[in-house]
């Protein structure tokens, strides 16, 4: 439950300079990860990306000093660090629906979304179905595409970089170049530093690489392997989701910071729907 806590101590952080410089890296460093890990476990823990949590933290805390004080708007704007006085309207509105002036207004409706908190609760109504793996060093061949630290980014890149390989000839070319006893393609999210950080669709193979495309390896590691039946986007969600707020807290592991395994089965067709399974790279928890 340790992480957690750190995870915590890093909401802390952000809600105590709200009306600061908001530092993803300092943030990053109190939860003890990377930005680019910092922000994925938020988003799948908390449904919301980073970024769109903090602007809706500040437009809260704006649209309070708006109706409880005379500030001007201006004012309220550089304090919560909109040097244009268009951008906080455009973020403003986009919260609240109504414009900064408006809120000053006796009755006006307003939308308040509180500070996360992060604590175990007694969810647990359903069953999440795994084992633990020992694979060895795992040599995949794929086609990449590069991603950035930001994940409201990201969640937009991914899906597009499906859709556009399901639509032509590659897919089938990756799947072609799977060892015989794999039967199953892989979309793998892989970090190494803020400038390469890559989301893979490949597959486990000993083949050569082809012309323009790529083979990483991951080293032999310790998995949570979580079966999965269902809508392929939405359920591997919520299972990494579940994974971090139901089974990592319990479970006497940590997270290794290996890359994210998504399992598919392979196809003749764009499927969205069947078994699949998550990997998740694990080690035990440190003492």
């Amino acid at each position: 439950m340790e992480w957690l806590k750190k995870l915590g101590a890093a909401i802390d952080y952000i809600e105590d300079n709200l009306d600061k410089e908001i530092s993803y890296e300092e943030a990053a460093r109190i939860a003890c990860c990377s930005p680019y890990y910092f922000q994925r476990i938020f988003s799948y823990v908390s449904g919301i990306s980073l970024s769109e949590y903090i602007r809706r933290r500040k437009m809260t805390q704006a649209a309070f000093e708006l109706q409880r004080t005379d500030s001007k708007v201006i004012d309220i704007a550089l304090k919560y660090g909109y040097s244009s006085p268009t951008a906080f309207h455009r973020a403003f509105q986009n919260v609240h629906g109504i414009t900064p002036a408006a809120a000053k207004t006796m009755g006006s409706v307003l939308q308040a979304y509180p500070a996360i908190r992060f604590s175990i609760e007694i969810i647990g109504e359903s069953a999440m179905t795994y084992h633990i793996a020992e694979k060895p060093s795992l040599r995949i061949v794929g086609i990449r595409i590069p991603m950035s630290e930001n994940m409201e980014e990201n969640l937009r890149i991914v899906p597009d970089f499906w859709n556009s390989i399901l639509q032509g000839n590659q897919f089938l070319e990756i799947c072609s170049l799977a060892d015989q006893e794999q039967n199953h393609i892989l979309g793998i999210s892989i970090y190494e530093n803020p400038q390469k950080i890559y989301y893979y669709i490949a597959v486990i193979t000993n083949a050569a690489v082809p012309l323009g495309m790529y083979e990483y390896k991951i080293p032999a590691a310790t998995w949570a392997v979580f079966e999965n039946s269902g809508n392929f986007k939405e359920d591997v969600q919520s299972v990494f989701r579940r994974f971090y707020l139901e089974w990592l807290p319990f479970s006497g592991y940590q997270y290794a910071k290996l890359p994210d395994i998504e399992v598919y089965p392979i196809c003749n067709g764009q499927a969205i729907y069947g078994n699949s399974e998550v990997w998740i790279a694990i080690k035990k928890e440190e003492t």
